[in-house]
């Protein structure tokens, strides 16, 4: 064998160690699109909506809210999302606690991210707060076929006002997505506060889901994700995905597989699942043109997301505040990603 052939082959050898070792995919026809949910604390402007409970977020409110704490908040919202995304932020970027419309806009007009070209999907939710579940999604990734706000009140009745989960149909490289975000009532007063209303949001989503299953013929790609008050271990978590029959649709909550200890929420020094994400097995299917998997969830807790805890060993979620005193940070919670892999 001549020199020159042998150093070709060791030329062609080389190169594919360097490639191995540097992480080269094996089928580079298989691309993805990330979807993040954001629980963001609290995104209020500094005016007054006489129809909601918005007072305490008023410059001469409780929290003292005023147009610099706002404008920081909404660069540290934009500054959160572009690390989510690695610096090509996420085609898809669902929120509970927003007030309206309006801090969306601020959001993906008033940053960096207005060269994303995001689009808004919002509604104003019953909730006595006035705050909201709503997304935004980057047009040039994704399209929006359709969306609708599931009425929570048509099952807590109107004593109860809580979020309406948004449901969104999108299409993504011509598959479709039927997407269910969700805020559920509240745990404040203790873990059982609240929990009949859960249950009955729970059932109502549920029958949704159902109703898609049984038009599609068990084909849809469904996505369930949120801020649910509640662990995946948690009774209520069970009525999404327990198969309770011939058009039960088959959900498999990712998020328990989460590593055990981790949490989007640290509640008295314990880190807590509450931000979940659930999909149809129709999405764990390796074979189909868009698909996930386990592996493909992930807590997004990047150093400056968290700081000491100042009550208990350990980091907590780097909030906006503390009680009533102002720190400056992110939220309360944590963001959930998960990767939609294309073929």
């Amino acid at each position: 064998m001549s020199n020159g052939i042998v150093k070709k082959i060791a030329g062609t050898f080389s190169l594919l160690v360097l490639l191995f070792i540097k992480g080269y995919p094996q089928n580079t026809d298989i691309d993805f699109v990330r979807l993040m949910f954001y629980n963001v604390e609290n995104l209020f402007d500094i005016y007054d909506d006489t129809l909601t409970d918005d007072e305490e977020f008023l410059p001469g409110g409780l929290r003292r809210w005023n147009y610099k704490r706002y404008n920081t908040k909404i660069n540290s919202l934009y500054k959160t999302i572009i690390a989510a995304g690695e610096w090509e932020p996420p085609a898809i970027v669902a929120f509970c606690e927003i007030e309206n419309r309006r801090v969306l806009e601020d959001l993906i007009i008033k940053t960096n991210l207005s060269k994303y070209k995001y689009d808004i999907v919002h509604e104003d939710s019953p909730d006595e707060r006035g705050i909201d579940v709503a997304l935004i999604y980057r047009k040039e990734q994704v399209e929006v076929i359709g969306y609708s706000y599931l009425k929570t009140m048509t099952v807590t009745g109107t004593e109860f006002r809580t979020r309406d989960i948004l449901y969104t149909v999108f299409l993504i490289n011509n598959d479709t997505i039927h997407l269910f975000v969700n805020h559920w009532p509240s745990r404040r007063g203790g873990v059982l506060a609240g929990q009949p209303q859960r249950m009955k949001v729970a059932a109502m989503l549920r029958e949704k889901v159902d109703s898609l299953n049984s038009k599609y013929h068990g084909k849809a790609r469904i996505i369930i994700t949120g801020d649910f008050n509640a662990t995946p271990d948690d009774e209520v978590m069970s009525i999404l995905t327990e198969n309770t029959g011939k058009n039960s649709s088959f959900m498999l909550n990712l998020s328990e597989s989460l590593p055990p200890g981790s949490g989007t929420y640290r509640y008295k020094g314990t880190w807590e699942i509450i931000d979940q994400v659930i999909v149809s097995d129709q999405l764990l299917n390796k074979r189909s043109a868009i698909f996930t998997d386990h592996d493909k969830l992930r807590i997004f807790g990047p150093g400056f997301l968290l700081k000491k805890d100042l009550n208990y060993p350990g980091l907590s979620p780097n909030s906006t505040y503390y009680g009533y005193r102002y720190q400056g940070g992110y939220s309360d919670h944590l963001p959930v990603l998960l990767d939609l892999m294309l073929r």
